[in-house]
């Protein structure tokens, strides 16, 4: 069994979309794959409402009683670890890692990123964008490395720039290519793995 742990700070509508494809696109019967937990830093995370309608177990790891980032991260890793994971997946999750949480999950922790990496990595990336005169902007699906916003490129979705766009309006259009983009690379990594059984 490849179970998936999805990390999530918010809403959760990245995580949602991956829930929804798992279900419809039977993961389960097609890599041996299911969606194990959901872990939160914010107890008031409303994706962790949609995470237990659909019976999926849900942790919280409060980042502010940790008085040190790597105290946090050690936590975490204990309510990811409980669910043994083949798969970690970043879905809005509002923190940087540590090295060590990091290096843990070589291989296996995944993020989505509101540009087309190596363009904008950080924040406010559609302002960015739009700021430079980029006639076109997008979503990376990318394996995360201790250098914020830099690992090997999984999948990536372009979307135009329009004349008139704010940061608002290209975000909304970004986010809506992130719920089909993230499940298929998440799809696509399950297919790789489980072709290269021994």
């Amino acid at each position: 069994m490849k179970n998936i742990v999805i990390l999530i700070s918010g809403g959760g509508s990245n995580m949602a979309a991956i829930v929804r494809a798992a279900e419809r696109d039977r993961w389960l019967e097609r890599f041996g794959a299911r969606i194990a937990a959901v872990v939160s830093n914010k107890a008031e995370a409303g994706g962790l409402a949609i995470a237990r309608t659909h019976g999926i177990e849900t942790a919280v790891v409060p980042h502010k009683e940790f008085a040190t980032r790597e105290a946090f991260d050690e936590a975490l890793a204990k309510a990811v670890d409980a669910h043994s994971p083949a798969l970690v997946v970043l879905a809005g999750f509002m923190r940087i890692l540590t090295p060590g949480f990091v290096g843990r999950y070589a291989g296996r922790l995944v993020n989505i990123h509101p540009s087309l990496l190596p363009a904008f990595p950080g924040l406010n990336t559609h302002q960015r964008a739009i700021d430079a005169g980029c006639k076109v902007a997008g979503v990376t699906v990318h394996q995360v490395t201790t250098e914020l916003d830099h690992g090997p490129i999984l999948a990536q979705a372009v979307v135009p720039v329009l004349p008139d766009d704010t940061a608002a309006t290209l975000a909304g259009r970004v986010l809506a290519q992130e719920h089909q983009l993230y499940p298929r690379a998440i799809a696509a990594w399950l297919a790789d793995t489980s072709s290269h059984k021994p």
